[in-house]
């Protein structure tokens, strides 16, 4: 599986919001579950959200739970992460990633592919 982050980053101020979007090669997508991770300078990668291979499930962090949304088009191949309400604390990049367990996952270290990341930037 390939993963190509589609775009959607970029510099947003407060308040604002963004779409990342991850399209992914391979099949079958529906059995792969997706998370989107986000690095900080200086901080380790952390968890943001996933969601199950046919989207049935999903998990947030604290930290972005009611102001991301995740989603997916198994048609496209493609997930999404809705961020609303961008706080400068959610200034990272931002990593797609697939892992060939259909379940919900949270941990990095479960994910067996991952996509470039995509720079996100909230201003204050």
């Amino acid at each position: 599986v390939q993963l190509q982050a589609c775009g959607g980053g970029g510099l947003v101020q407060a308040g604002g919001c963004l779409r990342l979007s991850c399209a992914a090669s391979g099949r079958p997508f529906s059995s792969y579950a997706m998370g989107w991770f986000r690095q900080a300078p200086g901080k380790e990668r952390e968890f943001v959200a996933a969601i199950s291979g046919r989207g049935g499930s999903t998990d947030y962090a604290d930290s972005v739970k009611g102001r991301f949304t995740i989603s997916r088009d198994n048609a496209k191949n493609t997930v999404y992460l809705q961020m609303n309400s961008l706080k400068p604390e959610d200034t990272a990049v931002y990593y797609c990633a697939a892992t060939r367990d259909s379940r919900v996952v949270t941990f990095g270290y479960e994910y067996d592919y991952w996509g470039q990341g995509t720079q996100v930037t909230v201003s204050s």
